[in-house]
């Protein structure tokens, strides 16, 4: 079986796109899994950390339809970074500036927008719903929700909130030395094995404050490990800075990770909350490969890389330099 594909990235948070709108390939959810599996293996002549199936969506105003496989062959209800790599090739197909996705949970508004760094394709896209409740992650503890508080079974010293976006998370708010030991590793690891408190597993995010305005998120993400970024992630972890009040909402703020920077926006309507997330959508190669499921092997038949990770490796450079000053700062 012959299979097209795109290789992208957002803030280094690399997936394989495939095109399932206009190729008749007719996979099963069987078939997904293993191909995240196998082509996402780091060893091979791909490797991502995970796959984005563009689909057409039966809902009326909606433009697309996005499912996300992980790596390990487990599928996610939401990923910000591959939401804006769906939002641009969707608008690019469909010559729109504007569209609607529909994801696992919601239907999402996304939208381009100007360069965040110049030449770099850029996107925003909506993050919701957003659950306090700890039934929502799952999170098995005797209270409702868990806001910026203790969990003994991780730890004697970090506070922790949970959340989900709608993919679950805990967040936790550090210092430089927290984020040097490798504590992030440990308990994250812990809620991503056999464990009583996170049946399904969590998204784990250590946040670092580096001035008003501005942070530093690392993510262990379930189904994946330690990634370059991840969308939902930075921006659960913006709207738990908004709520603790290091920032603000309605006000633009920086987020870096390992990856480059985005930007978040976290508004608040009523009692509820939205968070729009800002950051490239880049392409590295598209490719075709010849599938063979029944082995679960692949021949990589071609590959033609494009020529826009050259810019984005600037952003990259200033990103690091200025994370690197405000930690050692």
């Amino acid at each position: 079986m012959q299979i097209d594909l795109i290789k992208g990235h957002g803030s280094g948070n690399d997936f394989l796109l495939i095109d399932e709108m206009s190729h008749d390939y007719s996979f099963t959810d069987k078939d997904r899994a293993c191909l995240a599996q196998v082509l996402c293996n780091r060893e091979s002549e791909l490797g991502a950390d995970g796959i984005l199936f563009i689909l057409e969506s039966q809902h009326f105003g909606v433009d697309g339809r996005m499912r996300v496989f992980n790596a390990d062959g487990s599928e996610a209800s939401m990923c910000g970074n591959g939401l804006r790599l769906v939002a641009r090739y969707v608008c690019e197909q469909k010559s729109l500036k504007e569209a609607v996705i529909e994801t696992m949970k919601a239907n999402l508004k996304v939208s381009q927008q100007e360069d965040l760094y110049p030449e770099i394709h850029t996107y925003q896209v909506e993050i919701s719903p957003v659950l306090f409740e700890l039934k929502s992650l799952p999170l098995n503890l005797n209270k409702p929700t868990l806001f910026n508080e203790r969990i003994d079974e991780l730890s004697d010293e970090l506070r922790f909130t949970a959340l989900a976006v709608p993919n679950p998370h805990l967040i936790t708010l550090v210092n430089t030395d927290q984020l040097r030991i490798d504590i992030q590793k440990q308990l994250s690891e812990k809620v991503n094995g056999p464990n009583e408190l996170f049946p399904d597993g969590v998204n784990v995010s250590f946040v670092k404050s580096l001035e008003p305005g501005a942070i530093y998120v690392r993510t262990f993400e379930r189904g994946v490990g330690f990634t370059n970024a991840c969308g939902t992630a930075m921006s659960a972890s913006s709207l738990v800075t908004c709520l603790t009040g290091l920032n603000k909402m309605e006000n633009v703020i920086n987020v870096y990770n390992n990856g480059g920077k985005v930007q978040c926006v976290v508004h608040k309507f009523d009692n509820t909350y939205t968070i729009d997330l800002i950051g490239n959508a880049t392409y590295l190669y598209k490719a075709s490969i010849t599938l063979n499921f029944e082995d679960n092997a692949f021949i990589l038949d071609s590959r033609v890389d494009f020529s826009e990770q050259e810019t984005y490796d600037k952003l990259q450079v200033e990103a690091q330099k200025f994370i690197k000053q405000s930690m050692e700062g």
